[in-house]
C-alpha cells in the first residue's frame, strides 16, 4: 500500500506554501480489513503505539503522485464529470440564491468559514479504518478539484486531549470532522457552540443535535424505505439477537411500520452466541404447532381408500410442516457471520423462502452475504454497488488496498464541504443548508439530507439474485 505520509510530504515538497511546523508521524497503518455494521456503534481495539498525532493534508497546488499518475489517463470528459458530481443540489437548484437572499434579508452576523477544516480521531479507532477514512478524503479532495482548503488529521489518546484539541481551535465557523465513537461524540458535543460545526460518525442518534451532525447508515431510515414498498397484505414478524442492534431494531419498528400499511404480527428473539436461536425460529414459525397440523392431516388421509386421498398423502410425505403461515414476511435483524449461522436455519425448520419473503436491513448489504443460498431473493434498503464502483476501482488501483463499504461516508461528506466552500457559504448560510429537509445532496449512497441533524438517504430497494443485489423498484 501506498505510504500516505509520503504523498503528503510530496505534496509539501510542491506547494509554495510551507507549513511552519514539520509534520511528523510514527503512524502504522495496518492492512488488516475492518467492517462493522451500518448503524452500529463499534468497539476499537487500543493501539498503544499511537500517540497525539498531527499531520495536515495541504490541499493548495498538492496532488498525490498516485492520483496525478491516474490523472494523467483521464481524457477531459472523465475529469469534468468528477467535478460535477460533487455534492449536486437536486430539488433546489436556486439554493445558494434563496440562502443569500434570506440572509440579507434579516441582517444576520456574516461569520466566514476558516479554511482548515479538522479531522478528529482516538488512538482507540481502527487503524486500518483511519487509514482509509483519510485516503478516501484525498481522493474526494482530488476527484472534487477541492482547492485552498487545509486538512489537519489530530489523533487524540483521551477525552481531555479532545477536549484541548476542540477547545483550542474555536474560531468563528469552525468545521471538525469526527470522532467516530459514542463515547468521544458525546465528549464533542458538551462543547458544541454558535462558531462549530461537527460532522461525526458515530451511530448514536441521540447525540444529534446543536452543532453535531450526525453521518452514518441509520436503521430507522433504512425500515422506513423497506416498510413504505410493501403493499397492505403485508404481515410482518421479527427475529432479532439479543444484543444492541437486535435491541434496537426491536425498539424502533413498531413506531416505523405503524406509518406504512404493513402490520406486524409476531416477534421472537435469541442469545447473541446462537446457543437458543432452533427454539426462537420453532416459536416464531410455530413449527411444532404446524408439524401437529401436518401429521393429524396424514392419518386422516390414511384412513381413505380414494385415488385424490392417496395422491394427496404422497404429496404431503415430501413436507415435515404444513405451509400455513400467520406471516407474508420476515425481518431478519442480525448480521456478519450470526447472519450466515441463522439464515440457514429458517429454511430448515420450514420456513420457506419460496412462501415467506425475507427482509433485511441495511447490515446485509455486503457481497459475502449475496451468495448464500437461504438468502437468495432477499430485499433490503440500499443502492446498487454501480453508483459507488467508480470510486472502488479507483481506490483499489491507487492504494492497492480493498475498499471498506462504510468508506462511502467521508466521501459523500467531503461533497457537502465541496458545495460550501466553493459557493463561498458563511456560517448562517451552512445552518441553513444543513437544517433543510427539503435540499437533497446527490451521493454515492443515494439523494441524501439531514433531517434533526442526521442524515437521512432515499434509498432503493434490493432483491438478492445470484451474487449481486440489484434494484427491483
Amino acid at each position: 500500500m501506498p505510504n500516505l505520509f509520503n504523498n503528503f510530504k510530496e505534496c509539501f515538497g510542491f506547494s509554495h506554501t510551507i507549513m511552519s511546523q514539520v509534520c511528523k508521524t510514527s503512524l502504522a497503518l495496518s492492512e488488516i480489513s475492518f467492517k462493522f455494521p451500518m448503524g452500529v456503534a463499534t468497539k476499537y481495539k487500543k493501539v498503544s503505539s499511537l500517540f497525539i498525532i498531527i499531520f495536515v493534508i495541504l490541499i493548495i497546488g498538492c496532488t498525490p503522485k498516485n492520483l496525478l499518475k491516474q490523472s494523467e489517463q483521464q481524457n477531459s470528459d472523465t475529469v469534468e464529470n468528477n467535478k460535477q458530481q460533487s455534492a449536486k443540489v437536486i430539488d433546489n437548484f436556486a439554493i445558494e440564491t434563496t440562502v443569500n437572499e434570506e440572509a440579507e434579508t434579516k441582517n444576520q452576523t456574516k461569520v466566514p468559514l476558516p479554511n482548515i477544516i479538522t479531522i478528529l480521531f482516538s488512538s482507540q479507532d481502527d487503524e486500518a479504518l483511519i487509514n482509509q477514512f483519510i485516503n478516501v478524503l484525498e481522493i474526494g479532495v482530488f476527484n472534487k478539484n477541492l482547492k485552498d482548503i487545509l486538512f489537519e488529521v489530530k489523533i487524540f489518546n483521551d477525552h481531555e486531549e479532545l477536549k484541548n484539541i476542540i477547545l483550542n481551535n474555536t474560531q468563528a465557523g469552525k468545521i471538525f470532522i469526527g470522532p467516530i465513537n459514542k463515547a468521544d461524540t458525546k465528549v464533542a458535543k458538551n462543547l458544541c457552540n454558535d462558531n462549530t460545526i461537527i460532522f461525526s460518525f458515530s451511530s448514536d442518534t441521540e447525540l444529534a443535535g446543536n452543532c453535531l451532525y450526525l453521518i452514518n447508515f441509520f436503521p430507522q431510515n433504512e425500515l422506513e424505505q423497506l416498510f413504505k414498498s410493501l403493499d397492505e397484505s403485508t404481515k410482518v414478524t421479527l427475529i432479532y439477537p439479543e444484543n444492541e442492534y437486535g435491541y434496537m431494531i426491536n425498539s424502533i419498528i413498531d413506531e416505523v411500520i405503524n406509518d406504512t400499511e404493513s402490520v406486524l404480527v409476531n416477534r421472537a428473539s435469541y442469545k447473541n452466541d446462537l446457543s437458543n436461536v432452533r427454539e426462537a425460529i420453532k416459536e416464531l414459525g410455530k413449527y411444532e404447532l404446524r408439524k401437529y397440523e401436518l401429521e393429524r392431516q396424514k392419518q386422516i388421509l390414511k384412513s381413505k381408500t380414494d385415488k385424490e386421498s392417496l395422491k394427496r398423502l404422497e404429496k404431503l410425505k415430501k413436507f415435515k410442516t404444513t405451509t400455513d403461515y400467520d406471516f407474508t414476511h420476515i425481518l431478519i435483524a442480525d448480521y456478519g457471520l450470526n447472519l450466515l449461522q441463522v439464515a440457514p436455519l429458517l429454511p430448515y425448520y420450514d420456513i420457506d423462502p419460496n412462501i415467506v419473503q425475507f427482509l433485511g436491513t441495511g447490515v446485509i448489504d455486503d457481497e459475502n452475504f449475496f451468495y448464500e443460498p437461504s438468502l437468495q431473493g432477499t430485499i433490503f434498503p440500499g443502492v446498487e454497488k454501480k453508483k459507488r464502483q467508480k470510486l472502488i476501482s479507483q481506490y483499489n488501483e491507487v492504494y492497492e488496498d480493498s475498499f471498506l463499504r462504510i468508506s462511502t461516508l467521508p466521501y459523500d461528506l467531503l461533497g457537502i464541504l465541496n458545495y460550501i466552500y466553493k459557493r463561498n457559504l458563511n456560517m448562517d448560510e451552512v445552518v441553513k443548508l444543513l437544517n433543510s429537509s427539503t435540499i437533497r445532496f446527490d451521493g454515492l449512497d443515494s439523494g441524501f439530507y439531514f433531517n434533526n441533524n442526521m442524515i437521512e438517504r432515499d434509498l432503493d430497494i434490493l432483491q438478492i439474485l445470484n451474487g449481486k443485489a440489484l434494484k427491483i423498484n
